[in-house]
């Protein structure tokens, strides 16, 4: 089963933000990258090191023009409440949203439905709407925004360049590789 090409649904949730609650949309999503970080719940002990980790990191996804979208099944009010009573958690600029009906983990196919939280999962959305890369892992092992960054980097790269391709630990500026026969079984 792969989500690759996959596109989005439709979806309108409310999420904290900078001391507000505003609405998020699809529509909102379209036309730029983005990663949706769905995180198990807030008050917990590993998302709150993945959640400072992507805030640390923000700036640089912004500027390459992704936005991180944090999601959880708990409301806007909670994710309010552990802004205010969270220092790491009051670092986070980018928006949570909030997916209390689980629309969205069910989407992406990341509800855990038997306890009402979403897995640990991470989608790269290209500008139309589609799903260019993920990963879901288990619920005790948190993620690194430094690899996160970097693939979105070098999904942008091939959508910009579809005649090349990226290997492995591929950063901007590094060689790529363009794919023909003279290169099969040679690396």
């Amino acid at each position: 089963m792969s989500f690759i090409g996959k596109e989005i649904g439709d979806f309108k949730v409310q999420s904290f933000m900078n001391g507000e609650f505003k609405e998020v949309t699809k529509s909102e999503v379209l036309g730029k990258w983005s990663v949706f970080f769905f995180y198990p719940a807030d008050f917990t002990f590993v998302c709150p090191t993945e959640l400072e980790e992507l805030a640390d990191k923000y700036e640089d996804f912004k500027k390459i023009g992704c936005e991180i979208y944090s999601v959880s099944c708990d409301t806007h009010f909670v994710h309010k409440a552990w802004h205010d009573v969270s220092k790491t958690i009051k670092k986070i600029k980018y928006p949570m949203l909030a997916d209390p009906t689980g629309v969205i983990s069910r989407d992406f196919d990341v509800m855990i439905e038997e306890s009402g939280m979403a897995e640990r999962g991470t989608f790269v959305v290209n500008p139309e709407g589609k799903i260019v890369a993920y990963e879901v892992i288990a619920g005790n092992v948190g993620r690194n925004a430094d690899e996160l960054f970097r693939r979105v980097q070098a999904s942008q790269f091939v959508a910009e360049h579809g005649d090349e391709v990226c290997p492995a630990n591929w950063k901007p500026g590094e060689k790529t590789l363009k794919p023909s026969l003279d290169l099969v079984g040679l690396l």
